[in-house]
């Protein structure tokens, strides 16, 4: 009796790992894009558990090219249909301007003007004068999750 026990945790443990090879979609075939911010709690908001969704995070919860990178695959190639995008309210993200985070990083001797965007990719650099654009600082919480929404739907 205890062997089978043991054999069904492993056989259940297998199939858990093995899900992507077997084609085996996350269980609510969901994809939620949310800020890094570790006091949003994704998984009790939206009321789902372990395997439940694919969760994307990343400061202020930002369409960037990772992110849609992600999108792509998960909806592409793991069965995902639907995408949820979670922005909230004291976010980090709002604490400043990209002009600001710019000239703190100069004055700390940073070049952000030479920022690489991908450090396997070493010749992707973004253009001069753009870090402030691309660091995606916002003000208005409400605005962003919308803009973030056609982002994703546009795309």
């Amino acid at each position: 009796m205890l062997h089978q026990q043991i054999d069904q945790k492993i056989s259940e443990k297998e199939a858990w790992a093995l899900r992507r090879q077997v084609g085996i979609p996350n269980n609510k075939r969901l994809w939620v894009l949310a800020c890094m911010d570790e006091r949003l709690p994704v998984e009790k908001a939206l009321g789902i558990g372990e395997g439940d969704a694919h969760i994307f995070r990343n400061a202020g919860g930002l369409v960037t090219d990772d992110a849609i990178r992600s999108a792509m695959l998960t909806t592409q190639f793991f069965g995902t249909k639907e995408i949820i995008v979670i922005n909230h309210t004291e976010c980090g993200m709002m604490t400043a301007s990209g002009d600001f985070l710019s000239e703190v990083l100069r004055n700390q001797g940073i070049d952000v003007d030479q920022v690489t965007v991908d450090p396997a990719l070493p010749e992707l650099k973004l253009p001069k004068g753009v870090f402030s654009k691309w660091i995606k600082t916002f003000t208005d919480v409400d605005e962003i999750c919308i803009q973030q929404v056609e982002l994703l739907r546009n795309f």
